[in-house]
């Protein structure tokens, strides 16, 4: 349909007509058929509502959205379209590893494929839009909804949201085809700055804190097409997102030229009224338009007040038509009104959801994602030995619960259990495994989980943990029988799934006291242990390491978890990831990164006792485990640092460069492997204080054993500039230091003058 069309088809619209455009409602209104004949207090449509909504979200399925859209297009008075969007976070039926996950890959195109084969599923499903990718920088691990981001770093966070996008919706830059959707970044802004890691509460941000460190991601998904904003639940600097004016209209739409559809998270247009910002709907319905929302998510206030207040001259009906037309773009670019339902057909559904090519890639990702932590002695235990005695021990021994809290479409009867991989391996190996569960996923595991609330009370009540003795318990005297008879020990374990991910926000990082308890029995009986770690997020792995040979951390590996870990403990495949987000010492070092700022009064590394000093007095500053670390079955050496030359001109306040920096990598161990080379930077003396370390590269690659190859970084101005005290963006004169190496704590540095 041509643009002038559109104003057309506007231009006829009654009021009413274009208010509902700007609704979403649950899909359970279209499915259970609770819509009213009158208004009710709850917010329920009435049939005429119904037939006039705009967008919907959370069902899918090729039968069930043609049947929607088909009865819609009868009864809207101008035929419009619905929309249909959906939670697809890291996969609709293929449960691809959890996007925390999928950043510890250091792969844009695993992302990328990732997201394409997601994109093909929910196309395929009738799908029109996904609420993702999550660019929300993270630093607390506290945080339930890390498990969604891409970590702690701005530049990887960006490389990443930019893939994800282009695989939801295609490389071409045009608008998504059959076989992809639209994308909708979130949350803007800043969401994952909580305050206190807890879920909906403000951040406590400057505002070139706020530019330098959380918006870049946003902006390069922005860059590459992304089509729709969703804006967050927290506040900024007192004001939360969704009624944020300064955020929403003078940053996003003024300053970033972004002309697509912006829309509310779920309520956070009725929470306005809630958290005390407007008085009531009315205002928060007032207040949310003049921001530039689009579309309410499930509050009801423009159903309710949007067409009195454009009647009663406190909105314009110029700022509804325009609104209005969004919404109907994004729908002409999807090319809904020439094929409603862009072709979708259940025996097409049928041949793309769990496609082998799909579950192929999902096992790779896996691999590709997992972090080997730790893996000593003069014979490391991983990969496991074929002649070794073998026993898994662990609730996630059987377990198929091994997707993250927001692939809410997926079915644990698609996932393939660790028991179930080893089984078959064992069988075509001609091998023989023992399991044994050893103790319950949560102290009480009886109550469930059958839903998320009774997840989260089983959890709760670990905090006090029945004292049960080996004698007296069953499950944990036969995993000790079997860790008696074994060579090695695979212990499996880690979170539930439900305790992270939305509104699970925790103030501990450690495993359930069950399976700690587990452990340290297992390793009274057999000391070879190998910990297979599941979670969500990062967590305080101490004790699990000091109890373990090898630590191997999966993350929720998704529907092909229990393959992809057969193929890493087998030695078929490589641990390719390496840590997205630094892996705390303790909690009481939350939040802790790679990037921050420099202190007046620095710890030196000999300092005996660290007082009057930026320091802790009973635990270290640094990480348990740094950003970027990870081992692999083969050792790496990075060699032959230099930069391209010793100077550089700085033609303008914000043009420098291009500068190269060259490095030799070798493969110096036994066999072959793959690794991440990074390349981190630290800024001259400036007017604000820069992080003491920034990524500004990286690549990922394989090489042979003995086989060397070298790697030539080329930086342009973008890396130079950062966000000056007017905003700007801005490149100072002054000696930079770049070091490359395997993790953020490398400190070989080499320095360049920017003249």
């Amino acid at each position: 349909m041509k643009e002038e069309q559109l104003r057309d088809l506007l231009n006829s619209m009654s009021l009413k007509e274009k208010v509902f455009q700007l609704v979403q409602i649950p899909g359970q209104y279209f499915l259970s058929g609770v819509a009213d004949t009158g208004t009710k207090t709850d917010g329920r449509p009435t049939d005429e509502e119904l037939a006039l909504v705009g967008s919907t979200l959370g069902i899918f399925g090729a039968k069930t959205t043609a049947d929607i859209q088909m009865q819609h297009l009868k009864r809207h008075p101008h035929h419009i379209p619905l929309l249909f969007m959906h939670d697809v976070v890291h996969g609709l039926r293929t449960a691809f590893p959890i996007p925390l996950a999928l950043g510890a890959s250091f792969s844009p195109e695993l992302v990328k494929q990732c997201s394409a084969a997601a994109a093909a599923e929910s196309a395929a499903s009738g799908l029109h839009v996904t609420f993702a990718p999550m660019l929300d920088l993270v630093r607390d691990p506290r945080w339930g909804r890390v498990m969604e981001s891409f970590g702690e770093d701005p530049f990887l966070n960006a490389k990443l949201g930019k893939a994800s996008v282009e695989g939801f919706r295609g490389c071409d830059g045009k608008m998504p085809e059959k076989g992809r959707v639209a994308s909708c970044i979130k949350h803007f802004a800043a969401y994952g700055a909580a305050e206190a890691g807890r879920d909906y509460t403000g951040a406590d941000l400057g505002g070139r804190q706020l530019r330098e460190f959380y918006l870049p991601a946003y902006r390069e998904a922005l860059n590459a097409g992304a089509d729709m904003v969703m804006s967050s639940f927290n506040a900024i600097d007192g004001i939360p997102a969704t009624g944020n004016e300064e955020l929403l209209r003078s940053t996003l739409r003024k300053d970033w030229g972004f002309e697509g559809v912006l829309i509310s998270d779920w309520n956070s247009v009725g929470e306005l009224a809630t958290r005390g910002v407007c008085s009531d709907l009315r205002q928060a319905a007032k207040l949310a338009m003049h921001c530039g929302v689009d579309i309410d998510m499930c509050s009801f206030a423009y159903a309710r007040h949007l067409e009195a207040l454009v009647c009663e001259g406190e909105i314009t009906e110029a700022q509804l038509d325009s609104a209005v037309f969004r919404v109907l773009e994004l729908k002409n670019r999807l090319k809904l009104f020439e094929d409603p339902l862009r072709g979708v057909t259940p025996a097409g559904e049928e041949r793309t959801i769990l496609s082998p090519v799909s579950r192929a890639l999902a096992r790779k990702a896996v691999c590709e994602c997992s972090v080997l932590l730790k893996n000593t002695g003069k014979q490391p235990l991983l990969p496991i030995a074929p002649e070794r005695k073998t026993v898994f021990i662990g609730p996630y021994v059987d377990s198929k619960e091994l997707h993250g809290a927001w692939a809410v479409s997926t079915d644990p009867e698609d996932t393939v259990s660790i028991r179930q991989a080893a089984e078959e391996f064992a069988r075509v190996q001609g091998r023989q495994f023992i399991f044994s569960k050893g103790c319950r996923m949560t102290c009480r595991e009886d109550l469930g989980p059958k839903s998320e609330e009774s997840a989260v009370m089983a959890f709760r009540e670990d905090a006090f943990p029945p004292q049960i003795e080996i004698s007296d318990d069953p499950m944990l005297k036969e995993a000790v029988a079997a860790a008696e008879s074994a060579e090695t020990v695979v212990a499996c374990l880690g979170e539930h799934r439900l305790m992270s991910g939305e509104g699970a926000s925790r103030g501990e990082l450690t495993l359930p006291e069950d399976q700690l308890k587990l452990l340290r029995s297992l390793q009274l009986a057999n000391r070879n242990i190998v910990s297979v770690i599941f979670t969500g997020r990062p967590l305080d792995l101490r004790e699990v390491c000091a109890l373990s040979r090898s630590v191997l951390l999966v993350w929720m590996p998704g529907t092909e978890g229990g393959n992809g870990i057969l193929d890493l403990l087998t030695g078929s495949a490589e641990p390719g990831g390496r840590l997205s987000m630094s892996m705390p010492y303790c909690l009481g070092q939350v939040p802790v990164y790679y990037n921050h700022f420099n202190t007046g009064r620095p710890k030196a590394e000999n300092t005996k006792i660290p007082y009057y000093v930026s320091a802790y007095i009973d635990i270290p500053n640094s990480p348990l485990f740094p950003f970027g670390y990870g081992l692999g079955y083969t050792d790496f050496s990075v060699s032959g640092f230099e930069l391209g030359a010793e100077k550089a001109e700085l033609r303008n306040a914000a043009e420098a460069g291009p500068v190269t920096v060259r490095a030799m990598v070798k493969n110096i161990g036994p066999r072959c492997g793959q690794t991440v080379v990074q390349l981190y930077m630290r800024r001259p003396s400036a007017e604000a204080l820069t992080p003491v370390k920034e990524l500004k590269a990286f690549q990922k690659l394989a090489l042979d054993p003995g086989e060397e190859r070298e790697l030539v970084f080329t930086l342009g101005s973008d890396a130079f500039c950062h966000v000056s005290a007017d905003g700007s963006l801005h490149a100072d004169k002054g000696t930079y230091r770049f070091t490359v190496g395997l993790n953020s704590e490398s400190e070989d540095w080499k320095s360049l003058e920017l003249l």
